[in-house]
């Protein structure tokens, strides 16, 4: 049976394995995750009660969180792109700066966009503001590490980078990336026009007008 990956396109998490996925031609079944009444969404919620996705499930092997599924992947099913070095230090790197991304550009960005899916009268202002100006520092932050890096840990696309593309792209949306970080403006134009992250961006047009903020008209 092929590995089965239960997902939804517009997901920056799902695009986040994705990338993963198409890096190497890793072939897969896309379990479609269309409404909580799905046959999908019920299949997942037995095998994962929490409902969060994606979720990969390998024969009788289940696997969730995006960034545990793609150590999987490097584990059980390598390509010829290597996302996660055997170099111990190096492979340190790339998963502080996947932390980075998914604990302070994309929970962040999520705040703002949950936040706006709530009925006026209950919204967080305070937690909005205090969101978008996490996203300034860490913009910040990373425009210095990108200065002399093509890539998030260094010279060689990664698990970091499979991180970064969907949460910058997201987060451009929500809390735009000032001029002033230069570097990383430049470094998400190089993540959307890497082919892998170039087909989840397309493969997920069609549900732009999902985007509670209103999807901008480019990317």
């Amino acid at each position: 049976m092929p590995l089965q990956l239960y997902s939804h396109p517009f997901s920056s998490y799902c695009q986040k394995v994705l990338t993963a996925l198409y890096e190497n031609g890793t072939p897969f079944e896309m379990r479609l995750l269309e409404g909580p009444d799905s046959p999908a969404m019920q299949e997942l919620a037995v095998r994962w009660p929490i409902r969060r996705f994606p979720m990969l499930v390998d024969d009788d092997r289940t696997v969730v969180e995006a960034s545990c599924i793609i150590e999987y992947l490097g584990l059980h099913h390598p390509g010829p792109v290597q996302l996660i070095p055997d170099d111990r230090d190096d492979a340190l790197e790339v998963r502080m700066m996947d932390r980075f991304f998914d604990n302070y550009i994309s929970t962040p960005q999520q705040k703002v966009v949950f936040d706006r899916m709530l009925p006026e009268t209950i919204r967080d202002a305070h937690g909005v503001a205090v969101a978008r100006a996490m996203l300034d520092t860490a913009y910040g932050w990373l425009d210095n590490v990108m200065t002399d890096r093509q890539w998030a840990a260094g010279d060689t696309f990664s698990m970091a980078d499979c991180a970064a593309a969907p949460f910058l792209f997201y987060a451009d949306w929500t809390h735009p990336i000032d001029a002033a970080f230069a570097n990383v403006r430049a470094y998400r134009s190089r993540l959307l026009a890497r082919p892998s992250f170039a087909r989840a961006v397309d493969e997920a047009r069609p549900y732009r007008s999902y985007f509670p903020l209103g999807a901008p008209d480019r990317d």
